[in-house]
């Protein structure tokens, strides 16, 4: 880092407008941000954006005062606070942070440590950006929620798995596939969705556009035994209370409404909810376990286990690039992860 640095380049938003305004997402200058106790400070090399970006943008207006948003990125420890114990100055690190403090499209970003981890060795910083947020999502909706075991071969049946193509799908898929023996069926709908997801791991795909049960009796003649839902769990409700087995677990990642869950009374099944901010958000006892998890990613990343999801990279991080990233999640149609590379100075 730059020691007479005072100011960085940033993108943020003033007020929720549409993208398509060029004031939408804009360029500015903050301070640098200082580290507190436990966090270290990351000169940021590479982003990923997620729907939590731009549902953000529309959702939580500041009202005039610049927001930084942002919450997947990699980069390079530059300094660290006074009670730091995991990092050191020139470590090369990725994590996701946390939903409540400034975001990460910004050249400097201030984080808790225990949130963050060392970057795969194999990995570019842009192939690395887009791991953290997903990864972590959909580690603990399989291992934390769904309660499934890690390695246990044993542990056989299907696992239904929503929009396999996007982020957080084509990383439950190559989880699932690597580290459980569960038959993974993943939904798809278009071509190039349905070739990405059987690429990441997805072993069956069903059109989630045409009913689910007929589809998923001719793939899993014997039921399905967990959903791990990103998307329309609303919708399919009814649907998953018929496939899945007595017992059966649900995990949901996605935002509605309501849900009638008596549907899955009689049938004893479960249902849970995912949301990886739920630790940092709520300053529990076991921050920490993401960065064991993300050390265990990079582990298993550098030993070929898991690729990168990164499929767009938009070039340089500034707020016309962004607002293009933010417009393709907004058309629902991504594939993998869209990133950003670098600042220009």
């Amino acid at each position: 880092m730059n020691e007479t640095a005072r100011t960085m380049p940033a993108v943020a938003y003033r007020s929720s407008l549409p993208i398509d305004d060029p004031e939408s997402l804009i360029d500015i200058e903050l301070p640098v941000p200082q580290p507190g106790p436990r966090d270290i400070l990351v000169r940021v090399e590479a982003i990923a954006v997620n729907p939590v970006d731009y549902k953000m943008r529309q959702t939580a207006d500041p009202g005039g005062e610049p927001r930084v948003l942002g919450w997947d990125a990699a980069g390079v420890v530059v300094a660290v606070g006074t009670d730091g114990e995991l990092f050191s100055v020139g470590d090369e690190v990725y994590y996701a942070g946390a939903l409540d403090r400034p975001g990460a499209n910004s050249r400097y970003h201030a984080v808790d440590e225990r949130l963050v981890a060392r970057k795969p060795r194999n990995l570019s910083f842009t192939e690395a950006a887009a791991l953290p947020l997903t990864t972590l999502t959909a580690w603990e909706g399989l291992f934390e929620r769904l309660g499934l075991r890690i390695g246990a071969l044993e542990q056989t049946g299907a696992l239904l798995l929503t929009a396999a193509a996007g982020g957080v799908g084509s990383m439950t898929a190559q989880l699932a596939r690597a580290l459980t023996s569960l038959t993974v069926i993943g939904t798809a709908s278009r071509p190039e969705t349905s070739e990405f997801a059987r690429r990441m791991g997805s072993q069956h795909i069903v059109d989630h556009h045409k009913p689910l049960a007929p589809q998923l009796a001719k793939v899993a003649p014997g039921g399905v035994d967990y959903v791990f839902s990103t998307a329309g769990t609303d919708r399919n409700l009814a649907a998953y209370a018929d496939v899945l087995n007595p017992f059966g677990h649900i995990v949901a990642t996605d935002d509605f409404d309501s849900l009638p869950i008596g549907a899955l009374k009689p049938k004893s099944i479960s249902f849970h909810w995912e949301f990886m901010y739920t630790r940092s958000m709520f300053q529990t006892a076991d921050q920490a376990m993401q960065h064991h998890i993300l050390t265990q990613v990079a582990r298993l990343a550098d030993a070929g286990i898991l690729s990168t999801t990164a499929t767009r990279d938009l070039g340089p991080i500034n707020a016309a690039s962004l607002r293009e990233a933010h417009r393709l999640q907004e058309s629902g149609t991504s594939i993998g992860k869209t990133t950003l590379t670098g600042f220009q100075e």
